[in-house]
């Protein structure tokens, strides 16, 4: 009976089987791209923030050489 039903929904779509396969490779990368994403935000936070070093523009003008 279900192969007599299988049939009458009209057996395997190749095409849509294809864009079913291509679907969940995409979202498979997407998957890896998001835990990339997350490991080099894991690493961004981890930096202690003493160690950067913000310069403004004041003290790029007390820096910077005179121009005479």
């Amino acid at each position: 009976m279900a192969k007599a039903l299988y049939g009458h929904l009209g057996g395997q779509d190749f095409l849509m089987s294809a864009e079913l396969n291509r679907l969940r490779r995409r979202v498979q990368d997407l998957e890896n791209e998001v835990e990339r994403l997350r490991s080099t935000e894991n690493v961004l936070h981890a930096l202690d923030r003493d160690d950067l070093v913000l310069v403004t523009d004041s003290d790029m003008a007390e820096l910077a050489p005179a121009l005479t």
